[in-house]
């Protein structure tokens, strides 16, 4: 095209190398080529001289092999603020130079005695420490130079970026400009002028054949890959009884806060309810290790972090059974071990496992017994030792009480700290699968569970109200029966 023509078109491949005015007057001079890639651009720009020249006037390209970075793509903001400070790991990963990996093979013997790098280099350390997707990149460059003063660095401009990862995926930037209008540049100085051009995408649609083709090697790797999943699973999943519960728990003592002494440990057990039902190999209790406290704020904090895990099964009885099945308790107790070996209990508590799947974090409040007078917390600060339960269960309505009233008057607390439960409780269960009248049985089992862990179940309503009404019935009978006919004759 001519030089003052004000438009200009150019059709670009993948690596496909447009030279600008730039390099054209640097690769001519021989003198100027120092790499391998200088002196080759330098015989092709003498071959373009001979053929007459270049057919490109202002749209040029830098492929992945030339010296070429986008300042702007690491001098990205997260915000709009002028005072924004890039952090480290932008920083560091500005610094990353992504190319393609010659993956070789690894000897045994390289691979035992490199184990562990006592001293990586900053290679190593990019290549392993950091996201390190090998990328091949493009820019298709306008110089937007005034007429005549073509050639200068500072007017060169992205007009779009292209980068292929080492999966497959292409990114323009910008997009294609399809039906939307003209991206626009505008230049800084006295005159303010503004380009506009557009991006299409010339390649040659796909034929139908090669289409089909593609399809079909597809969802042939698609089935090989579902294949060695099922092969990796295996077709004998474990399933429930029918009319059973699985309860799966992952548990973790997560910290104890608000005690009184330092190096805290907790032990903790399971009581399984009537009906409930675990495996031989599972065990129901636990001590954690002993761990001193740090402060924070006005506590003093013990960061445990103990995992346990618990399973267990629940099988569906006679729903004839007037008695309302219970979800299983975990019981624990905070105790305390100085330098001397005296420990001390700190408090007690317990834990009602929720009645719902997912993660639960529940901080507990605990209690301990204490005596009259001061001859106990002496005895407790100097020797150690302190009042103890004979029963840990005591903590709630013991399984062994078997009358209807446990009277607790004259039994002496004080509040303690606190224990933080972190819970991922999974359940298990054919009715969950199933439409019949069995899912609706065993979910009515779950709702009247999870009433009962959390106490707002109707069946406490009606009991109350059961228990108020023979009252009302046994005062009824304890009146005279002269004046209950009167009041029946006066109704």
């Amino acid at each position: 095209r001519l030089p003052d023509a004000e438009q200009e078109e150019a059709e670009v491949g993948w690596q496909e190398k447009l030279f600008s005015q730039f390099e054209v007057d640097l690769y001519q001079n021989e003198s100027a080529c120092q790499t391998p890639l200088d002196r080759q651009y330098h015989g092709e720009i003498l071959k373009l001289e001979k053929a007459g020249g270049r057919k490109n006037y202002r749209i040029f390209t830098y492929t992945d092999h030339d010296r070429f970075t986008n300042l702007e793509e690491h001098c990205q903001k997260v915000t709009d603020s002028d005072h924004e400070v890039p952090s480290y790991l932008a920083e560091r990963m500005a610094n990353v130079r992504r190319r393609r990996q010659d993956h070789r093979p690894i000897e045994a013997s390289s691979l035992k005695s490199k184990i562990v790098t006592w001293e990586p280099s900053e290679e190593f350390i990019k290549n392993n420490h950091v996201i390190n997707t090998p990328v091949q990149t493009m820019y298709i460059m306008g110089d937007l130079g005034p007429y005549g003063k073509l050639g200068h660095r500072e007017y060169e401009h992205v007009l779009c970026t292209i980068k292929v990862d080492g999966n497959g995926v292409i990114t323009v930037k910008p997009d294609f400009t399809g039906t939307k209008g003209a991206y626009r540049i505008e230049l800084d100085g006295e005159k303010r002028e503004v380009w506009k051009y557009t991006i299409e995408n010339a390649s040659v649609q796909v034929q139908p054949e090669e289409e089909e083709r593609e399809q079909r090697v597809f969802r042939d790797l698609y089935g090989r890959h579902k294949e060695y999943l099922s092969g990796l699973v295996g077709s004998e999943f474990e399933m429930t009884l029918p009319g059973t519960l699985r309860l799966f728990v992952n548990g973790e003592i997560v910290s104890a806060q608000g005690y009184e002494y330092d190096n805290l440990y907790v032990h903790f057990f399971l009581e399984l309810p009537n009906q409930w039902s675990s495996p031989a190999f599972q065990q129901l209790s636990g001590v954690t290790q002993t761990c001193a406290t740090k402060t924070l704020g006005w506590d003093n904090v013990a960061y445990f972090c103990y995992p346990f895990t618990l399973e267990m099964f629940f099988t569906q009885g006679d729903e004839s059974e007037d008695s309302l099945p219970q979800w299983p308790v975990l019981y624990f107790e905070v105790l305390s071990l100085d330098f001397w070996q005296r420990y001390r209990v700190e408090g007690y508590g317990s834990l009602v496992l929720p009645a719902s799947p997912g993660l639960h974090m529940l901080t507990i409040p605990t209690w301990r017994p204490v005596e009259l007078g001061t001859v106990a917390e002496l005895r407790r600060f100097f020797i150690g030792g302190s009042p103890e339960l004979e029963d840990i269960t005591y903590v709630r309505i013991p399984s062994t009480f078997k009358g209807e009233r446990l009277s607790r008057f004259g039994f002496r607390t004080e509040t303690t700290g606190s224990v933080t439960f972190r819970l991922y409780c999974l359940q298990q269960s054919k009715a969950f699968l199933e439409t019949s009248a069995l899912r609706q049985r065993m979910q009515s089992v779950l709702d009247r569970l999870g009433g009962f862990s959390q106490q707002s179940s109707v069946y406490n309503v009606l009991e109350a109200f059961q228990r108020a009404r023979r009252r009302m019935q046994e005062a009824r009978e304890s009146l005279p029966q002269d004046l209950i006919s009167t009041s029946a004759s006066t109704v």
